[in-house]
Order: C-alpha cells, then sequence, then structure tokens
C-alpha cells in the first residue's frame, strides 16, 4: 500500500485541496506556536506521575495486601527471633507462603475486576484471563519486596 503525498483524491473537484485557512478556528491554530516533540525521558516521567485510576487501583490493591500481611506476620517473626517457643512450632515458612498466596489471589483478583483490556472504539468492557494474569505478574514482586522490607529492614531493627 503506497503512501500518497498531496492533494486527497477524494477530496470534491470545486474545492482545491490547499485552499488556505479561513474560519476563526483556523486561524488560532495557525497562530499557536508549533507542538515540541517530547523526549523519551520526559514521556516516562509524564507516565509516571499521571497513571490510570484502573492501574493505580490494580498496584495498590496488593500492596496494601502485603504491608498489612507482613505487619501483622513481623510480632510473631520478631518473637521466634527473640526466643520464644509457640506451641505449634516454627511456622514462619507457612506464614510467608500464605502471605504470598494471598497477595498474588488479591493481585489477580482486583485486577481482573477494575482493569478491562482495551476494546478500541466500542464500548463494552472486555475482561479475560489475562486480566488476571496481569494482576498476578504484578502481584509477584510487590509480595516479595514487601517481604524483603519485613526480614531484612523491620526485623533488624526490632531483634
Amino acid at each position: 500500500m503506497a503512501e500518497t503525498f498531496g492533494p486527497d483524491p477524494a477530496a470534491p473537484a470545486s474545492v482545491p485541496a490547499s485552499t488556505p485557512a479561513s474560519g476563526p478556528a483556523d486561524r488560532d491554530e495557525a497562530a499557536r506556536a508549533p507542538v515540541r516533540q517530547r523526549g523519551w525521558l520526559e514521556v516516562r516521567w509524564r507516565q509516571l506521575r499521571n497513571p490510570p485510576r484502573p492501574i493505580v487501583r490494580a498496584v495498590l490493591s496488593p500492596l496494601l495486601t502485603a504491608i498489612v500481611l507482613a505487619l501483622v506476620y513481623l510480632p510473631y517473626d520478631v518473637a521466634l527471633g527473640r526466643g520464644a517457643r509457640p506451641p505449634g512450632g516454627d511456622l514462619r515458612a507457612l506464614f510467608v507462603v500464605g502471605i504470598v498466596v494471598v497477595v498474588l489471589l488479591v493481585g489477580m483478583v482486583v485486577t481482573y475486576l477494575v482493569v478491562p483490556q482495551p476494546s478500541g472504539s466500542g464500548t463494552r468492557r472486555v475482561r479475560t484471563g489475562w486480566s488476571a494474569a496481569l494482576g498476578f505478574f504484578a502481584a509477584v514482586p510487590i509480595a516479595y519486596l514487601v517481604l524483603v522490607v519485613e526480614s531484612q529492614i523491620l526485623r533488624p531493627l526490632l531483634v
């Protein structure tokens, strides 16, 4: 498919394609300064500062869940570090696995419910397993980073 540069062949023959702008809106456009092309870093910085609301919700829900669960787990971890002997023994590994599973499930479900897939010009919202997969892959680093902060920063401060 060849691109053509020049007058539109579908334009009516009575109106030349190169007619100068004559309306008030056209004059305003001609008086404006040319739009500056943003650099790659500037575009990414703007995207970081203005994320879409569904994306913020999809990231904040597993983050807040992980923080709350890590704060619930922290006293247990500190008590075991100080020598406490609970009746069930040391169940830290089970708690960590539980935290990760809950954070992943919350991330999947919330992302599935909140972030629809792009649907083009239609008004229908489409949700498939890909929405849940997006939530899963976003929640994996969140869960592990929160657990690293708990075990490497908060716990040593309290033990």
